[in-house]
């Protein structure tokens, strides 16, 4: 069995901004930046065959290019009892048509609709016991954290290893989205 999301990985720029927003929380398990990713649909544990079909739905996928901004920091969790940290993703509708074009991929794919609002954001820590006001004085101090726009290129098929240390993620196949056409930049401005 494979355990399975589909995501957007991040360039070698934003993974190194966001590692130096890292530290300054006791109870904090600060992820390895070769982690950071975008999670665009969790699909759990499925057979070779399952991905094989999530790799062919996923492969029709058509979609532009597009810009994306990642910035702020917040929590997950509750104000006494936050869970982890993380940095944000504005969920704009280029973000929000790959994100449908996804899932109606992984349902044609045979596995099972996810009704969850999607809150796209970068896991930067998972927390336990962590004092909240230090939690929020690490927020009030990186809430104005923000990187360049980077342009998102395509999507990945990531398998994830579990391990005592936390996960470790495995790309699968990439799927690359469209520059857009000269038509489609005249009908748009």
């Amino acid at each position: 069995m494979l355990r399975v999301f589909v995501g957007l990985a991040l360039p070698e720029t934003v993974r190194e901004a966001l590692y130096r927003l890292t530290g300054g929380i006791p109870g904090a398990r600060w992820l390895d930046p070769a982690t950071y990713h975008i999670t665009l649909r969790f699909i759990g544990e499925v057979d070779e065959p399952e991905a094989a079909d999530l790799d062919a739905e996923l492969a029709r996928i058509a979609a532009p290019l597009f810009g994306l901004d990642i910035g702020g920091v917040g929590h997950f969790g509750t104000r006494t009892r936050p869970s982890s940290v993380w940095a944000g993703v504005e969920n704009s509708a280029p973000l929000a048509f790959l994100k449908d074009k996804v899932d109606r991929a992984v349902v044609a794919a045979g596995q099972r609709s996810d009704d969850r609002r999607f809150a796209p954001h970068i896991t930067l820590a998972r927390l336990r016991g962590a004092p909240a006001l230090r939690v929020a004085d690490w927020e009030r101090h990186h809430n104005l954290f923000r990187v360049p726009t980077m342009t998102v290129e395509g999507f990945t098929l990531f398998r994830s290893h579990l391990g005592h240390l936390g996960a470790d993620y495995e790309p699968l196949a990439d799927y690359p989205l469209t520059p857009p056409t000269d038509a489609t930049v005249s009908s748009s401005g």
